[in-house]
């Protein structure tokens, strides 16, 4: 009898390079301390550009094709952080601004990945709101309310080169950068 190979769980994403990535991090590490929230430390911060799937591991190969030929075509472009912002009761997040570029680039990485992957997931197809999560599934509700009251006045401004569509792979803890792929349209 042979056993069926479990699938992986796989999502897409940008993820800024250091030092913002570090310092996202530890907005994440503050809130933890202050907050006792630590599930958005379990990825790097990121914009979610498609939403977590399974896969077979022996057919990454798929994905990761349809990824490097949509880098290949696409250019290099900057996103900006813009102060913060929520979806009450549990979720505190870095407001992306308004952003043409991110917004084609999450529509064909939706495109390929229903033509392509044959992958449909209804929550992949509300609208897209792009954000980088610093806390949210274990913030509880009233250290929402405290936490909110404090993020809410916090300013952040900056802004990062996206130059790479990342491919992120749980190991069972968290979720780890498995591949990138540099834009380079």
């Amino acid at each position: 009898m042979k056993l069926r190979q479990a699938d992986d769980l796989y999502f897409v994403a940008i993820i800024p390079r250091e030092p913002l990535k570090a310092r996202v991090t530890g907005i994440k590490k503050e809130l933890e301390a202050q907050f006792n929230t630590k599930a958005a430390l379990k990825s790097p911060p990121h914009i979610t550009l498609h939403m977590p799937f399974r896969w077979k591991s022996k057919k990454i190969d798929q994905i990761t094709t349809t990824l490097q030929e949509l880098a290949v075509q696409t250019q290099a472009f900057y996103v900006e952080l813009k102060d913060f912002a929520a979806f009450p009761p549990r979720v505190i997040y870095l407001n992306v601004t308004e952003n043409i570029s991110l917004n084609n680039l999450k529509s064909r990485v939706s495109q390929l990945s229903l033509q392509k992957w044959k992958l449909f997931d209804r929550i992949d197809s509300r609208p897209f709101h792009p954000h980088m999560t610093v806390a949210f599934r274990d913030l509880k509700k009233p250290d929402f309310e405290r936490a909110w009251s404090v993020y809410k006045t916090r300013t952040f401004e900056e802004q990062f080169l996206a130059d790479e569509i990342t491919l992120l792979k749980h190991n069972g803890k968290f979720w780890e950068e498995f591949m990138g792929f540099s834009l380079q349209g």
